[in-house]
């Protein structure tokens, strides 16, 4: 590792800023989203600074001012100059996931930031406030903490019935305390095909297919869409569901009538 990632408690602390402009306002957003007090670089409790200027002098006499001072730096654009760096950000608080390239390339972690955008659901943060506020009833359940783990290791691996990926995890929480992973987890969800492009999928889709168990689809459904699906889902060709659906993620795919 280039540096060691941390998490920092800003609420009600004071963050020096200096400069104006674009890239100044982005970070006073940054950090009063964190919580933070933006300050001037004459504030003798702040313990972190971000400085953004146009001239490369002018940068380095403040970031040596500021850093006499016992104060951290991090110097926009100028990765020579940083005591630490800001990541790209996907927010679905209390869960963050940060992604650093040490200051070597901001746009490619912009580029990976807007992927995990599109894989993490909306619903992240629900789950792992459920899963905080549901710690007195797993200990309930399992007294004994490598037990406990282990069925908590296993409802959230991939597929399983508290997958951080699935959008309704946080919904199935309490079914599982209770018991009942079974009654939780199997469920069918419905596809109807808008084409035959599998990037038109919706994110929701995508994600159906590549958690099913049991994959039900009309004969007429393209390859490319079946393979989106995992290869070991059992595949049933038939014109319609019926009857008791089998353990798990059932998907029924059909052409949009």
């Amino acid at each position: 590792m280039n540096g060691l990632p941390i998490v920092v408690r800003l609420a009600g602390k004071p963050v020096i800023l200096t400069g104006e402009g674009e890239a100044a306002n982005a970070k006073r957003i940054l950090i009063e989203r964190a919580g933070g007090r933006v300050v001037g670089r004459d504030d003798q409790e702040a313990r972190l600074a971000i400085v953004t200027a146009d001239d490369d002098a002018e940068a380095e006499a403040i970031v040596a001012e500021l850093r006499a001072r016992g104060i951290m730096v991090n110097a926009v654009d100028r990765p020579a100059l940083c005591d630490f760096t800001l990541p790209a950000i996907v927010d679905r608080s209390p869960v963050l996931v940060a992604i650093s390239t040490g200051g070597t390339s901001a746009g490619l972690a912009a580029a990976l930031r807007q992927r995990l955008e599109l894989l993490l659901p909306a619903t992240l943060g629900s789950l792992a406030t459920a899963l905080s506020a549901a710690r007195g009833a797993m200990r309930a359940r399992w007294p004994d903490g490598g037990a406990r783990r282990r069925a908590l290791g296993t409802a959230l691996g991939e597929c399983g019935v508290l997958d951080p990926l699935r959008g309704d995890a946080a919904e199935a929480l309490p079914d599982w305390l209770a018991g009942n992973e079974d009654r939780g987890s199997d469920r069918l969800v419905v596809i109807a095909l808008k084409s035959d492009d599998p990037d038109d999928l919706t994110l929701r889709e995508a994600r159906a297919l590549a958690a099913a168990d049991t994959l039900f689809h009309r004969a007429d459904v393209p390859p490319a869409i079946l393979a989106r699906a995992r290869a070991d889902a059992v595949r049933t060709v038939c014109d319609h569901v019926s009857g008791t659906l089998p353990p798990g993620l059932s998907v029924d795919v059909a052409r949009a009538s």
